[in-house]
This record gives structure tokens, C-alpha cells and sequence, in this order.
């Protein structure tokens, strides 16, 4: 495996604020706490350590201890890792994602590998103590559209289960076999039907899944939808009925980022708050303004709670209530001894929003890391891309520019018309000139007929480059297609494709990806096979 990197800029593929975070501009420091570097880790570690109470961590490693006993068996290194979260010394990398089917797109596979790689970075910088790279489920969810399906080969599989309106990582796997695992090809590894063959619900399956797929690793995947957990977030809750505090420093953010010249990424509400219902829907939280009072208004459930009983409920219940986009990040860093997120753009993008909420509930704001990211040529298209004259990384730049350079490459004459339309310009003119001195009136004429040859020229200059281009059209056929295999729909690859289009031939892909991985680095990476 050949193993070369880029700097995300030239890619082309990724924000601006992304960009500029990783160049460490001047105008994003306020928006975190500090930059993704090794020396970083140890201040954050003292400010953690300091403010992750006892009771949290007991909290959270019963609750694990709990969630991993449903499964068969539990792989050691896992087992172990459960055990090290139990001591003060402990530290966890988390990266989250949406329960997506079967892993969804590459780059799932990518946030946890990067989480992964860099807990081991860590350790051996910091061999005093131990770090768990940590998968938060995102079980709370409840967009069902945005992870019922997968891509594979080119072709869409979909499940088309009743969306229930609930968190998703709740829902029943009815139909799934029969609407999507029996259409899988059959060189599919039979982990990946199994997860979901022999679970309940679909965070029962991803969690059967990933740890198939990372137990060896270490990987703790946490599944935050759960009573005891919720107990940390009463404080929250509280704060948030009576105050609306995390929409104040959220919009107060934005403000300043707009100023800078960024789009905030995430929108928040008054109250930043959904409520798990009795029928299991998870609906939000708004205000009644109508109403003289401070009423909150559980929408389609005709049901409408003054702010003392909302108080009540989030004392008594708090399972009952869910943090959405703005909390959710917040709930996280109360549950987990973290010291760095690791997500995509977008995500990064968003946490920029929330440094505010975290300074009013006084918990540290993690490092947060841009994930690995990442392009896979395997061998066959790594061939057809040297016999075209083009490398791994030429992919990433414009089809049009591609066609030029493998066209030069191929002996293919450039065909220009300019000189030719230069010299019937300065003809023209030559008769334009003659026209004035004779008879003004023949000088619209002459203009006109001026125009009509151009014209002429420029249709001929066309039909001669289309048939310099069909001598090689094989080639720019060849071409297209790589392009649009490499980058499916004109996005990166690891926005489209499963992992499953890579694994099926490639076993030893994740442990690849281990090894060509820093995180630290902050670079693209491209793997291509020999």
C-alpha cells in the first residue's frame, strides 16, 4: 500500500472555516480552546482530571458494564478498556455518529480508525496514563431518512421501515432482512448480516457491528439513551427551562462568526430541548407565546406543561427529555473523561457555535480534530490511471483539466482557431477602412459579414477539436469513468461509498487505514494499492 497526503485545501473538496482552522487563523481562536497538538493533550488532561467528578465516572462505567452485557462476548481488549475507564488515569477520544446501516458511508469507518490511532499516539507520549477511544451512538436521533440505506457498487439499498418519529436507535429491525440483508451481494462478510440478524434494535446491531469490526482495537461504543446516564443532565435541564441560557451564548457566537465571515453551521431554538413521549416520539420543546404565562408546548401531543411542572418532570425524569444539536455535545463531555472530538467539517464547524455553553456549565471545551479523510485507489484503478498518464492525486482536479493533460499525454494536437481569427479581424478592418473613405454607409456591412465569418471560424474550430478528441475518445471515455468512480457524483469518495465496496477485497483494509493514519498531521490521505 502506497500512502501519500495533501493538504485539504487542495482537494478542493472542503469548507473554508475547515481550511482556515487547520492554518490556525487568527480569527477562529476564540470560537475553541486549543489547537489539536500532542503538547496540547497535557494541559487538557490537568483540566479534565480536575473537573470529572468521582461519581461520573462511576456513573458512566456501571452503565457500560450494563450496555456490553448484552452481548455474546465481549473481546478482551474491549474488556479491558472498560476496566481502565473505572480509573482516575483514564481518558477517552470520542468520535460519534448516526447509527447509518451496515456503517453507512467511508468516512464512519474513517472517525473511528482516526479515534483509534490517536489514543495510541497518546499513550505513547503519555505512558502514565491510558486512553479509550470512544464511539457515542447517536441512538437519540430520530432523522429515520437520513440512515436507512447504503451505497454499494453503485447501487442504493434501502429499508423501508415505518419511520416511527422516535429515536432511531430504538427502533424494531422489523422488515430489514428481507428488504435489505437478503439483497446484499453474497460476498458480503456474514459479521455484517449477523449484527442485525441476531439483534432487537438498531443500537443493539450497531453496536454488535463495531465492536465486530473494532473490538480488537479497544473500541467502547456508548449509547448515551439511558436513565442512569440522564441523571448527569438535570443540572442542564434545569438551566435550560428556566433560563434558555445555551440559545443566548449560541446566537452570541454567531454573531461574532458571521463577523469573521463564517455561516454558523447549526441553528439553535429558544429551548434546545426535545421530549421522548409515552408513544415514543421525540418532539420538541417550544414556547406557548400565545399563553400569559411561561408555558412550554409539546408539539402534536396536545398536551401543554406550565415551567414548574417542566422543572418537575427533568427533576424526576430526565430519561424523558433529549438534548438536540446545541446539548448534545455538552451531554457528552459530562458523561465522558474526554480530551478530544473528532469529527467532520460540518461537525468541527458546529462545535465553534457552543464554546459559550460550555463556559456557563464550567466544563472543559475538548480539542477538537478534523477526522482523517481520506481517498482508496485500489490496483485496477491505480493502473488505468498510469496508463493514462495521471497519479493518485490528479484525481482531485477538474475533469476538464484532466482530458488536457491526458490529451498532451496521448500526442493529441491542440486545435486553436485564434491566430487565424486575428488575422481576418485585422483584414476586416483593413476593408472597414476603405468602406469609410469610399462610402460610410457600406461600414454596418462590412461589420455584419466580419461577424458571420467569425462565426464560421468558430463553428469549424469546434467540429476540428472533436475530431482531434475522437481519435483518443477511448481514452477520455476510460477517463470519465474513473473520475466518477473515484469521485462518485463529483464528491469524495468517502462521502458515497460503504466500506463493504473496499473490505469485500480488501480484508485488510481497516488495519491499512491504522497504519497510514496521523491524525495529528492534519492531512488528507491517499492509499493506493500496488
Amino acid at each position: 500500500m502506497s500512502v501519500t497526503t495533501l493538504s485539504y485545501a487542495a482537494t478542493g473538496a472542503f469548507s473554508a472555516l475547515l481550511t482556515d482552522y487547520l492554518g490556525q487563523a487568527e480569527a477562529l481562536q476564540p470560537f475553541y480552546h486549543r489547537f489539536p497538538t500532542l503538547a496540547a493533550f497535557e494541559d487538557q488532561m490537568k483540566e479534565k482530571q480536575a473537573q470529572y467528578a468521582p461519581e461520573a465516572r462511576q456513573r458512566l462505567t456501571a452503565e457500560l458494564q450494563r450496555q456490553y452485557a448484552a452481548l455474546p462476548a465481549v473481546n478482551p481488549a474491549v474488556q479491558a478498556n472498560l476496566e481502565l475507564l473505572a480509573k482516575d488515569t483514564t481518558f477517552t477520544i470520542t468520535t460519534g455518529h448516526q447509527l447509518n446501516l451496515l456503517t453507512g458511508p467511508l468516512y464512519f469507518i474513517y472517525k473511528i480508525v482516526t479515534a483509534v490511532k490517536l489514543a495510541r499516539q497518546l499513550k505513547q507520549q503519555y505512558p502514565q496514563y491510558d486512553f479509550v477511544p470512544v464511539y457515542w451512538m447517536a441512538t437519540e436521533d430520530h432523522d429515520f431518512a437520513e440512515i436507512n440505506h447504503l451505497n454499494l457498487f453503485g447501487k442504493k439499498y434501502e429499508w423501508n421501515a415505518a419511520d416511527q418519529g422516535g429515536p432511531v436507535g430504538r427502533l424494531p429491525l422489523t422488515g430489514l432482512k428481507e428488504e435489505l440483508l437478503d439483497q446484499l451481494p453474497a460476498d458480503v462478510p456474514a459479521l455484517f448480516r449477523e449484527a442485525y440478524e441476531q439483534s432487537g434494535t438498531l443500537a443493539e446491531a450497531t453496536r454488535r457491528l463495531t465492536h465486530d469490526l473494532f473490538g480488537e482495537y479497544g473500541l467502547v461504543s456508548l449509547d448515551a439513551d439511558a436513565p442512569a446516564l440522564k441523571q448527569a443532565l438535570v443540572p442542564v435541564l434545569e438551566q435550560e427551562i428556566q433560563a434558555q441560557a445555551s440559545n443566548n451564548a449560541v446566537q452570541a457566537a454567531n454573531a461574532r462568526l458571521e463577523a469573521a465571515g463564517y455561516k454558523p453551521q447549526v441553528y439553535s431554538r429558544p429551548l434546545n430541548l426535545f421530549f421522548l413521549t409515552d408513544s415514543g416520539k421525540r418532539e420538541r420543546l417550544e414556547y406557548d407565546a400565545a399563553q400569559d404565562c411561561v408555558q412550554i408546548t409539546v408539539r402534536n401531543t396536545g398536551r401543554c406543561h406550565t415551567q414548574a411542572e417542566l422543572l418537575a418532570l427533568a427533576q424526576q425524569h430526565p430519561e424523558q427529555f433529549s438534548p438536540n444539536v446545541v446539548l448534545r455535545p455538552l451531554y457528552q463531555e459530562l458523561l465522558l473523561p474526554n480530551l478530544c472530538y473528532i469529527g467532520g467539517g460540518a461537525e468541527v464547524a458546529y462545535w465553534f457555535q457552543l464554546k459559550g455553553v460550555f463556559d456557563q456549565n464550567q466544563v472543559p471545551f475538548p480539542i477538537l480534530l478534523p477526522r482523517n479523510s481520506a481517498q482508496y485507489v485500489g490496483k485496477a484503478n491505480a493502473g488505468k490511471l498510469r496508463k493514462l498518464g495521471l497519479t493518485s492525486l490528479d484525481i482531485f482536479r477538474p475533469l476538464p483539466e484532466l482530458k488536457k493533460q491526458v490529451g498532451t499525454t496521448l500526442g493529441q494536437e491542440e486545435i486553436s482557431l485564434q491566430e487565424q481569427q486575428q488575422q481576418l479581424a485585422a483584414a476586416f478592418q483593413q476593408m472597414s477602412d476603405l468602406a469609410q473613405r469610399l462610402d460610410p454607409t457600406l461600414v454596418r456591412t462590412v461589420a455584419a459579414e466580419q461577424q458571420k465569418v467569425a462565426g464560421i471560424v468558430q463553428g469549424l474550430e469546434k467540429r476540428l477539436s472533436k475530431a482531434a478528441e475522437a481519435k483518443h475518445e477511448t481514452a477520455y471515455n476510460q477517463l470519465t469513468a474513473l473520475k466518477d468512480k473515484l469521485m462518485p457524483n463529483g464528491h469524495l469518495q468517502e462521502r458515497e461509498d460503504n466500506v463493504l465496496s473496499i473490505l469485500i477485497n480488501n480484508p485488510g483494509f481497516i488495519g491499512q487505514l491504522l497504519d497510514a493514519f496521523d491524525p495529528l498531521a492534519l492531512e488528507f490521505t491517499v492509499l493506493e494499492e500496488e
